[in-house]
């Protein structure tokens, strides 16, 4: 069994600190990042606040969990990535995930999902993760489709973008040791 988790050549994955916080409200009040979220307000830093100190950074209590991508270089924060919609009784767990735009097409956003995947099947034991993405987001689907998750649906009218509605693809990865 592999000994330590959350950590490559690269990067590592940890809990969010209070110190994180200015960089969450960059992030989380970035309106180029609204359209692949279901945000539709800005987020003050009260509440950022209330959410640090009140996460157990447990995904079983929480029914979610945030992580902060780290350069393990530097240990600059990269982005965020998550389990959101955790759902224990069927074991599964929506993705999200955004990398700081200073930070984009330089690898980290899959070195990130690929750890997480590791961690939520090899660690937590989850049956499965999910991700909705946007039909032109051409990033996000290789992103998604090379770290193992498949192509599983198409929703119509899915997000709201601008006043028009977009399709949004459903990928799925299972975990490969509870399969059949």
């Amino acid at each position: 069994m592999r000994q330590s988790f959350l950590m490559n050549d690269r990067i590592y994955l940890r809990a969010v600190e209070p110190e994180d916080m200015d960089v969450m409200y960059e992030m989380e009040n970035d309106p180029s990042m609204w359209d692949i979220s279901n945000f539709t307000v800005p987020y003050s830093r009260y509440v950022l606040r209330q959410y640090i100190e009140g996460s157990q950074c447990d995904v079983f209590a929480d029914k979610q969990l945030r992580l902060m991508i780290v350069g393990k270089s530097d240990h600059c924060i990269l982005g965020t990535i998550d389990i959101t919609d955790f759902v224990p009784l069927h074991s599964r767990g929506e993705v999200g995930i955004a990398v700081h735009k200073d930070y984009r097409q330089q690898g980290y956003a899959t070195d990130a999902l690929k750890l997480l995947c590791e961690y939520a099947f090899d660690f937590l034991s989850l049956s499965q993760l999910y991700a909705h993405v946007a039909v032109d987001n051409e990033v996000c689907m290789k992103l998604f489709t090379s770290c193992g998750f498949v192509q599983c649906g198409l929703l119509k009218n899915w997000l709201q973008v601008g006043g028009c509605y977009k399709d949004a693809v459903l990928f799925q990865y299972l975990n490969p040791k509870k399969q059949k």
